[in-house]
């Protein structure tokens, strides 16, 4: 058989394609990309295709943007149930952000006090804990060559008390065991200065947002790529674009939420299969004034267990609300038994260390699981041992119309996966690419 060139074969096709053409431009296509999630990742494509001007439609499932960052008033106050920090603020564009839209942030260490220590409710020194913490740092935050595609666990098994340390910050700062966390991904992450803000970090998104049209309340439950350009399926209807950018979590993707036409292609679910979702949980406490000898920003570390903590965070920006920090198995235990009884395991812990004024003192509380929201399924994406290039495998675009873009696939080497600074990053790069495609 001759060779034909693909100019040669474009030409031969050009009668049949030429009627699909005809019919885009007649309004087959809605738009030029949807967006599917309306947090950082997909306010920030949403933001650089208006720039480029490329028409666009932005679909969120929830009633309000910002997905995993976001800002609770529910106590009578401000407080940030997802994303806190602004995390490598040197090079973290949601700084910019800020400074554009006159958000406050400041140096999270402005707004912190001395951390005290317990074991189950009672006071420790803490000593062994510091020690504990800085040997793990040392040995993960290493250069990215040497350290191994290993768990965690593994990787600090060398250490005395290695076991203990890495399992605080595995569970506390990544929201998972450190067995199901790779040493190899964690050691990628850039780091820098952290800044918070005080008006909140999910009112910043929010704020940003403003300006983008969004279609509220609309889950889309499946995506077909088989035909001209990408069909989405929504409760709305069907919605027709010439390519779209996926921004939603992992945990969402992995629990099949949105089904594919045709399935993704192995590469792509390998590098979902590849990512876990951690499951960092905080519940909020509200109480009616009385500060029980704590100064704004003091942290009470109570150790319960060699696998399960509480991290009290109280009164910050000095609000009369506590806000309690845990992870891990620990996390997902609580969070199955249901807010009113999280509240009150929460509660009675803080009562422990605290005194028993604090259930006199005590409003009312507020629990954000991620781990069980539908919308989300997780906290944010770690890659498990042995899988350190899943990120990698989830940023290949699909027939060159169809992109993942989030938390997960964030910054360059992804450094910045994990953030919403990272998000943002992914976003924007994933709505170049569908502009150039």
């Amino acid at each position: 058989m001759p060779h034909v060139s693909r100019r040669a074969l474009l030409a031969a096709a050009a009668p049949l394609a030429l009627p699909r053409a005809l019919r885009a431009q007649s309004g087959v296509f809605d738009c030029d990309v949807a967006i599917v999630g309306a947090g950082a990742a997909g306010l920030a494509a949403a933001h650089e295709l208006r720039a480029l001007n490329r028409s666009f439609i932005l679909l969120e499932a929830r009633g309000r943007i910002g997905g995993r960052c976001f800002t609770d008033t529910s106590l009578g106050a401000p407080f940030d149930a997802g994303a806190v920090y602004i995390h490598w603020a040197e090079r973290n564009p949601w700084r910019d952000i800020a400074r554009t839209l006159g958000v406050a942030a400041v140096d999270s260490e402005t707004i912190t006090a001395p951390s005290r220590f317990y074991d189950n409710g009672a006071p420790s020194a803490g000593r062994g804990g510091r020690a504990g913490f800085r040997a793990v740092s040392q040995l993960l935050d290493t250069d990215v060559a040497p350290v191994p595609d290993v768990s965690i666990a593994e990787r600090l098994s060398v250490l005395p008390d290695g076991q203990g340390g890495g399992t605080a910050i595995a569970r506390m700062a990544l929201g998972d065991e450190p067995e199901n966390i790779s040493a190899l991904d964690y050691a990628r992450l850039w780091s820098g200065d952290d800044l918070v803000v005080p008006s909140g970090y999910g009112d910043l998104v929010t704020r940003y947002g403003g300006g983008i049209d969004v279609r509220l309340n609309t889950p889309v439950s499946a995506i077909d790529t088989s035909g001209a350009g990408v069909a989405l399926t929504t409760a709305a209807g069907t919605l027709r674009a010439r390519a779209a950018i996926v921004t939603v979590p992992v945990g969402v993707l992995k629990g099949g939420s949105i089904r594919f036409t045709p399935a993704l292609p192995a590469e792509t679910q390998a590098g979902l299969d590849g990512l876990g979702m951690g499951a960092l949980t905080k519940v909020g406490l509200k109480f009616n004034g009385a500060r029980f000898g704590l100064a704004p920003g003091t942290d009470l570390w109570d150790r319960l267990g060699p696998r399960a903590s509480f991290d009290f965070e109280c009164w910050s920006y000095d609000r009369d609300i506590v806000i309690a920090y845990f992870g891990g198995d620990h996390a997902r235990d609580i969070i199955r038994r249901g807010e009113a009884e999280a509240v009150n395991i929460v509660l009675e812990d803080f009562a422990r260390m605290v005194g028993p004024d604090a259930r006199q003192a005590f409003a009312r509380g507020v629990l954000h699981g991620w781990a069980a929201d539908p919308w989300s399924m997780g906290c944010y994406s770690h890659a498990l041992p042995g899988h350190a290039d899943a990120r990698a495998k989830l940023t290949q675009p699909i027939a060159e119309k169809l992109f993942f873009a989030g938390e997960a696939t964030g910054g360059e080497g992804f450094g910045g996966a994990m953030t919403a600074g990272g998000a943002w990053l992914a976003g924007r790069e994933a709505a170049r690419e569908a502009a150039r495609m």
